[in-house]
């Protein structure tokens, strides 16, 4: 018989990524001084999540988090999972075929004759 956690509810169990120790300018840093990381993979999805169009998540998705609701689960040995209320994932990671630029008029902001003049 194997064990698994099943999320309840609103929830999805995260594995959570491994803190970096190193930044990506390759400064290695001291173990104090540990930045966290709010990002991992979705490991399962509750039932209601699953079934709730208005939250995209998916098993295997990585995903940004707030980790201040996380419920840590004492099931391996690294302590690297986590339960989490779906409304505490921020963001999920995307893969896109093209590179999609953002415009002003993406972003909401109009240009106006005046700022084009500006830029000339």
């Amino acid at each position: 018989m194997t064990e698994y956690v099943e999320p309840l509810g609103p929830r999805i169990l995260i594995r959570k990524d491994e803190s970096r120790q190193k930044t990506r300018g390759g400064i290695v840093l001291p173990d104090q001084a540990e930045i966290p990381t709010i990002t991992g993979r979705v490991v399962a999805v509750s039932l209601e999540v699953e079934n709730d169009e208005e939250f995209p998540v998916n098993k295997y998705d990585k995903v940004l988090f707030h980790p201040k609701d996380a419920i840590p689960v004492d099931f391996e040995s690294d302590n690297l999972l986590f339960v989490v209320p779906i409304d505490d994932v921020v963001a999920v990671f995307r893969r896109s075929e093209t590179p999609r630029s953002h415009s002003n008029s993406d972003l909401g902001q109009e240009e106006s004759d005046d700022d084009r003049d500006d830029l000339e």
